[in-house]
């Protein structure tokens, strides 16, 4: 058991860091090559940061295990909204851009409830709930049109990509390169031992696969958005803040169920709405906490925080 929780860390810890030895070296090889900072920081970094939650998944459709991919996806969501925003919010309140507000949180809203659709065949049809390979492909054309608006709107500069804000590191070409595949191997390496390592201690804790996925497995995911976040709010960019983890949750269920479901047909937990109703409740909170004030303060930092515990402890409870 305890080497298990071992190389389960370990998974975590080589995630993070394939992670970011891909970021770092496809940014500067993109550089490089004269591609410009604006598309850099619209596809290496931001997909880039989405590697650990994509790799987990796909390692968890081709293992079968649909409830690590489910769940990693929708506890991830949940933790960024309410726990790592609640987090920032305690830093420092600052307030948040109108477009923000009245695009991409409303972006989010709705991923949300096209996941509620998706995952309810059973309700809709009367057939065994899953996501399909059609309906993965519908959200990568969804997904598509987010990534769309997004070039579109940091060509206008409502979103702020800049040199000093990717932090693109100057590597030669061959240090680029083997930091892109040190990257890849580590990110293979660290999913491989998540899932397997997570099957076997839900198993010997006599717990559900779900369970440890949307709880430990979404944390452990979340942390890149938890560090850029907390950053975020030291400089006193909220807004940026937001923007980062209301992306994340955008990119987690069109770009990263789209392409698991894309790969494998993703069996759905039938006790999976409580969850994604929590999700969109939290999404919800966000923009009515946000759109009069526009802005995001202590008091409602620490009511998110409270909001995740209740959510942990009720999944605890639920088994």
């Amino acid at each position: 058991m305890l080497s298990n929780v071992f190389l389960f860390l370990i998974g975590f810890i080589l995630l993070i860091k394939g992670a970011d030895f891909l970021v770092d070296g496809s940014s500067s090889l993109a550089k490089r090559l004269g591609i410009s900072t604006l598309i850099v920081g619209l596809t290496v970094v931001a997909f880039g940061t989405s590697m650990p939650e994509l790799i987990v998944n796909v390692f968890s459709s081709v293992k079968g295990v649909n409830e690590i991919a489910v769940g990693n996806i929708v506890g991830s969501n949940i933790a960024n909204i309410l726990l790592i925003l609640g987090i920032t919010a305690l830093i420092y309140p600052v307030k948040i851009h109108q477009s923000t507000i009245w695009k991409e949180i409303p972006l989010g809203i709705f991923a949300a409830l096209v996941l509620l659709v998706v995952a309810n065949d059973k309700i809709i049809d009367n057939f065994p709930s899953s996501l399909s390979r059609t309906e993965g492909i519908v959200m990568l054309f969804f997904f598509a049109i987010f990534l769309y608006y997004v070039y579109e709107a940091a060509k206008k500069k409502r979103i702020r990509i800049e040199k000093e804000t990717l932090g693109i590191k100057k590597m030669k070409i061959s240090s680029a390169i083997a930091s892109i595949v040190f990257g890849i191997v580590f990110l293979c390496l660290g999913g491989n031992f998540v899932v397997e390592n997570a099957i076997i201690i839900a198993s010997k804790l006599k717990i559900s696969n779900f369970l440890i996925s949307a709880f430990i497995i979404a944390l452990g995911t979340s942390l890149p958005e938890l560090v850029t976040s907390i950053k975020a709010g030291m400089k006193k960019d909220l807004d940026m803040a937001v923007g980062n983890v209301v992306g994340s949750n955008i990119f987690n269920i069109f770009w990263i169920l789209g392409v698991t479901a894309s790969i494998s047909a993703i069996k759905v937990p039938e006790f999976i709405n409580f969850d994604i109703f929590f999700l969109i409740i939290s999404s919800l909170l966000l923009f009515l906490f946000v759109f009069r004030k526009q802005q995001l303060g202590k008091q409602k930092g620490i009511i998110f925080i409270t909001l995740y515990l209740i959510y942990i402890a009720l999944i605890i409870r639920r088994g």
